[in-house]
């Protein structure tokens, strides 16, 4: 155990490089269970980490990437775990582990004075390439980065006129009974006209997010953006759906978004398992809509349509939630494939009941819906 120690405290830090939160408890916890263990058996080698490292079903494939490399399986497909191959052959996970992984580091640049070339080729700059890399094949640092653009999004909605007023010397309208009430100081004297103008503010915002398996790649890195929008504006409700909806408006607004994010894997069952859809949209359309939609609220519906209960009720669900809100948007990163054909039973029924579809899966499509957001809605917030 002596000599295994310092590699199972590396094997740590690569994890922790991949992105997955293990720390010095998931560390230990490791070392005691490898005590109970025996060395020959791989397969119990690996359980005995897994299950004391990986608290997620989503980081299994990064871990099983990782272990692979880290202590050499030979079994495993070189392609996929060779440090030295391209990146743009590799897999995601693959990826990830490789870039994680000490010794990865840039090669030194040459001693000697380079010879000077001028290139007019047109290239794209790294920044661009960032802004248009699709959220699930980014490496570590490209997706450390892609958070880092979130957190400086800023969302701003048009502001729509409430029912209330405030006194404006300069307003458009004339407040009555203000005059009145102050002509009565001067001895019923009218002296001036007290005048008001209507208040505006910005409509409350609803993100609905899919966190079952086919969104799992996605929703980690969307989690940001809600986190990002709960920060910088006031009256944003956040939900997350798998088989089961839970509300996370609470815990995303702590600043830190690490401290955040642990505090919606306590309070959520369902992460990156199945999706049921209808049955969470009616759950919102029952407990929470009356609550959280007035005064003209725009709600995000973050998914990809895959309903796994075939859709039953999807449609009801979808059709009252539109009533209900001002601007319903549906954000989908299937769209991101040319050749989308909307088959899924899912998506048919959503779609007649949505003012946009959209594509959401790098900086670029996320750019776009802000720049939406802060127009003014077409047909009045109603598509034709």
């Amino acid at each position: 155990m002596s000599a295994l120690a310092p590699n199972l405290l590396a094997f740590g830090r690569v994890l922790r490089r991949a992105g997955l939160p293990v720390g010095p408890a998931e560390t230990l916890g490791a070392a005691e269970a490898l005590s109970h263990v025996p060395f020959s058996d791989r397969a119990a080698f690996r359980a005995a980490l897994r299950a004391t490292m990986i608290h997620r079903r989503d980081h299994f494939e990064v871990f099983d990437a990782a272990f692979d490399l880290f202590w050499r399986n030979p079994d495993a497909s070189l392609g996929a775990l060779d440090p030295d191959a391209p990146p743009e052959s590799l897999p995601p996970a693959a990826r990830r582990v490789s870039d994680a992984m000490p010794g990865a580091a840039p090669p030194a640049p040459p001693t000697g004075e380079p010879e000077r070339r001028d290139d007019a080729a047109l290239t794209v700059s790294e920044r661009e390439r960032l802004n248009r890399l699709d959220f699930e094949a980014m490496t570590v640092e490209e997706l450390a980065e892609a958070k880092r653009a979130i957190r400086r999004l800023v969302l701003p909605l048009a502001e729509r006129p409430t029912r209330r007023f405030r006194p404006d010397p300069s307003g458009p309208r004339a407040d009555l009974r203000a005059t009145i009430r102050a002509s009565m100081r001067m001895g019923g004297e009218i002296t001036g006209i007290a005048r008001r103008r209507r208040v505006t503010q910005p409509p409350p915002l609803v993100l609905l997010c899919d966190v079952s398996g086919s969104m799992a790649h996605y929703a980690q890195i969307l989690l940001h953006f809600l986190h990002a929008v709960a920060n910088h504006r006031a009256r944003v409700h956040s939900f997350v759906f798998g088989t089961r909806l839970t509300n996370i408006t609470r815990a995303l607004r702590n600043r830190d978004p690490e401290v955040a994010f642990q505090a919606v894997s306590h309070i959520l069952p369902d992460w990156s398992g199945g999706t049921r859809i209808g049955e969470a949209l009616d759950r919102f359309n029952r407990l929470w809509a009356r609550r959280v939609l007035g005064q003209g609220a725009v709600v995000l519906l973050i998914t990809d349509g895959l309903d796994r209960g075939g859709a039953e009720g999807l449609s009801e669900a979808a059709e009252r939630l539109s009533h209900s809100c001002r601007r319903l948007i549906w954000l989908n990163p299937l769209l991101r494939y040319a050749g989308f054909q909307p088959r899924a039973a899912g998506i048919r029924a959503l779609l007649p009941h949505v003012d946009e579809h959209r594509q959401v899966h790098n900086l670029n499509s996320l750019r776009a819906l802000v720049a939406t957001l802060s127009a003014p809605a077409p047909n009045g917030g109603r598509s034709a």
